[in-house]
């Protein structure tokens, strides 16, 4: 037999790689992890995480509005964007000790530096090559920017998050879930800020009634949507600041420009071609259902393949794997009513089909609510909740649930195991709701839409 250094060297510490790291050890695999950025990866170190904390930093500005509705002598108190950044960089510090600490604890070793392919078992870490009997690539994604003149002077969401400043005014360019999400964040935060799209609406991919309801929440928040709108070039001023020459519109003049116009495979210069992985249309390493690559001892897993880009997906493939390769047990990860989010403000959530993609297959029953939560009725703020059920009329199946509004994550992530156990109409129908709340919408809506 050939004496590899490793059972198993996974080149990329993110979630899926982590986790799949950690259970390969704990079935007694020698293992190692290769890692040239900071160990937690995308979600926890460049996206969701820190993100999602400065969703909440954000949220503090409407929290003091809405307290004069309750009573609260109205209150502006000062905000500091370098304290909050401060803060959210002692919270990664502390994730990513608690991240080697559990690599640490399972056995795994890390090793940093640029992994690269070299051979059919061997991966090169700045002129060190180490070998495995089983590769796992698990590299992620990048954000990817076009090639518009001036593209320099602009800022991705990497970025973003360690902004020096709060900008007075920044252009974020796309309708994706990170254009929307940071949209929010800086208008709350006191900047003005104006949302670039090519297409109509916002969140292409989501259900129409999600789209159309943030879109006009977020214009009355004072966030400006460009819609039909390209960038042709971003000039950078001798004061500063920057122009944006646009498509469809006047020119805009900001102080920041930030891109999020997608993501990429992150597939570049680790070697793929020396050893004859696939590819595919999208630049994304080809897999089976089982995430094997072309070749038969090396897989791949998370956004790299560009399947379903999010977090809990990597981690389901990443256990896949290990049961795949370490325990015996072919295993697929189940990508069926995976439930999602936009921490937009205010935020969507979303489970199953969108009303377009349900009615492809066949007859569908919709039932739809808009209303003004209970907290607005006395704070005054003019924001609507919308909830969307879309039911198999042949078989009275939920096959679509879908929210914008507040707490709508946490509510549509209870209603997922609904929708995975295959729960009817007539269930919900018979599921008493908790009084007052939002979430018992989901129950009482009876009205099919016209």
């Amino acid at each position: 037999m050939t004496a590899y250094d490793y059972d198993l060297i996974t080149i990329g510490a993110g979630s899926g790689g982590v986790r799949a790291s950690r259970m390969a050890a704990a079935t007694g695999a020698r293992v190692a992890v290769i890692e040239s950025l900071r160990t937690g990866g995308t979600c926890v170190m460049r996206g969701c995480v820190p993100k999602k904390l400065l969703v909440y930093g954000s949220h503090f500005a409407h929290d003091f509005e809405d307290s004069v509705g309750f009573g609260w002598e109205s209150a502006k108190p000062g905000f500091k964007w370098s304290n909050l950044i401060d803060a959210k960089n002692k919270e990664l510090d502390r994730l990513e000790g608690v991240y080697h600490n559990l690599l640490k604890g399972a056995g795994v070793e890390e090793i940093f530096g640029k992994g690269k392919l070299v051979g059919p078992h061997s991966v090169e870490v700045d002129g060190t090559t180490h070998t495995a009997e089983t590769i796992l690539i698990a590299t992620g994604g990048w954000p990817s920017l076009p090639d518009v003149p001036g593209i320099a002077h602009a800022i991705t969401s990497n970025e973003a998050l360690d902004l020096a400043e709060l900008p007075k005014r920044i252009a974020v360019v796309g309708g994706g879930y990170i254009a929307v999400e940071f949209a929010g964040i800086f208008n709350a935060l006191g900047s003005e800020v104006h949302v670039i799209i090519r297409a109509d609406n916002i969140l292409r991919g989501f259900d129409d009634a999600m789209r159309d309801g943030l879109r006009d929440e977020m214009t009355k928040k004072g966030i400006h949507i460009h819609s039909g709108t390209t960038v042709s070039a971003v000039v950078k001023k001798p004061a500063g600041d920057l122009t944006m020459q646009l498509d469809g519109a006047d020119d805009l003049n900001v102080d920041q420009v930030m891109y999020a116009t997608g993501r990429a495979p992150n597939t570049k210069d680790i070697g793929l071609e020396a050893v004859g992985i696939a590819t595919n249309s999208r630049g994304a390493i080809a897999v089976d259902d089982y995430s094997k690559t072309s070749i038969d001892h090396i897989y791949a897993i998370g956004d790299v393949t560009d399947r379903i880009n999010l977090t809990p997906v990597a981690l389901a493939e990443g256990m896949a794997f290990v049961n795949t390769v370490y325990g015996n047990n072919p295993t697929a990860a189940d990508r069926r009513n995976v439930a999602s989010a936009v921490f937009s403000q205010p935020p969507i959530a979303t489970v199953g089909l969108t009303e377009a993609e349900a009615a492809r297959h066949g007859p569908v029953d919709v039932y739809e609510s808009r209303f003004r939560n209970m907290k607005h009725t006395l704070s005054g703020r003019d924001e609507k909740s919308v909830m969307k059920l879309i039911v198999d009329r042949q078989t009275d199946r939920v096959v679509g649930c879908h929210m914008m509004g507040s707490d709508s994550p946490e509510i549509i992530q209870g209603l997922a195991i609904a929708i995975k156990c295959g729960a009817t109409k007539a269930q919900f129908d018979a599921t008493i709701g908790i009084h007052p709340t939002a979430a018992e919408e989901f129950v009482t809506m009876r009205q099919k839409r016209d």
